[in-house]
């Protein structure tokens, strides 16, 4: 099978922050405009260089999926896995690469493409950028593996895992064996993102719009054996994310809005949320993010008071 892969320039502070940093289960990468993305597709693998003079390959992860964020979305959602250690210093890194005013207030819009399974390689163990590598390149290079310089690079990359001194890792450092694509495994930032966008940033039930006040819903918690998974979640306004987890409102796999009646019986009140009461989930558009009708039912048996 042959996979693409890229080896894109990373910043070296990005790179610092993050290799010491453990248990990793995901990372973004960023850029700080946004900008498209569509040099891989998921399971395929993401590879980062520092800049020059120090042209080797450092770390990488396998691509889960990329858009357009608000910074402050952005932060929220990978915290210091967007390798800075605070909201004010990823900031001041994305006005600096930008050369925007550092008193524009502008929750920029920055380009994020996000990875599971991250490995950063001690220092002994980077790769020296392929021959073709070209000093002129600011952002990144494309290499298949059905040519020689991507299938030396995915050998390498396999060489330096199997030796387990890959640091970073939330597990133990995968062999891939022969090109392959790689499930991504998306941890709580990346399945936030994608629920936010499977939905549109509206709200299924309210179709709010206002992005600060909306959060992506476990329908089955992960704690009780629920996935980050796109048809495991609703976006939700905060407020009925609350309720939601809280029993007090369910989705039926009917995909209809349903509020238990101990709301008015607990708290004398809710009559905002009864007149939603019977209402239809918005959907997704792409069918493999719909609810799953399993995980509905849970909420419906396990969490739901009536």
């Amino acid at each position: 099978m042959s996979i693409k892969l890229i080896v894109a320039v990373t910043d070296g502070d990005w790179f610092e922050t993050l290799r010491r940093l453990p248990d990793l289960d995901e990372v973004n990468f960023w850029a700080p405009s946004a900008t498209s993305f569509r040099a891989l597709q998921p399971g395929e693998m993401f590879l980062f260089k520092l800049h020059s003079p120090r042209n080797f390959i450092v770390g990488g992860g396998i691509f889960a999926y990329a858009n357009a964020l608000p910074c402050s979305l952005a932060w929220e959602s990978f915290k210091e896995r967007n390798g800075a250690l605070s909201a004010q210093q990823m900031r001041a890194r994305i006005v600096r690469y930008r050369k925007a005013d550092p008193n524009d207030r502008s929750d920029f819009e920055i380009g994020c493409r996000i990875l599971t399974q991250p490995f950063f390689f001690e220092e002994k163990d980077w790769i020296p950028v392929p021959a073709s590598w070209a000093p002129t390149i600011v952002t990144f290079k494309t290499y298949d593996t059905s040519a020689s310089e991507g299938a030396a690079l995915w050998s390498a990359v396999n060489d330096r895992l199997s030796r387990a001194t890959a640091v970073g890792l939330a597990e133990a450092p995968a062999r891939y064996g022969e090109p392959q694509l790689v499930r991504p495994r998306l941890g709580q930032g990346g399945f936030r993102i994608l629920v936010t966008d499977a939905y549109q940033r509206r709200c299924a039930i309210t179709h709010e719009r206002t992005l600060p006040a909306l959060e992506a819903a476990h329908i089955r918690p992960y704690a009780d054996g629920g996935v980050h998974e796109a048809r495991n979640g609703l976006l939700l306004r905060r407020d009925i994310h609350s309720l939601f987890d809280s029993g007090y409102v369910t989705v039926t796999p009917e995909l209809r809005f349903e509020v238990s009646r101990r709301i008015r019986e607990e708290f004398e009140n809710g009559r905002h949320y009864y007149a939603l009461h019977g209402e239809s989930l918005a959907r997704p558009t792409d069918p493999r993010h719909v609810p799953d009708r399993d995980a509905l039912r849970w909420h419906n048996e396990e969490r739901f008071k009536g």
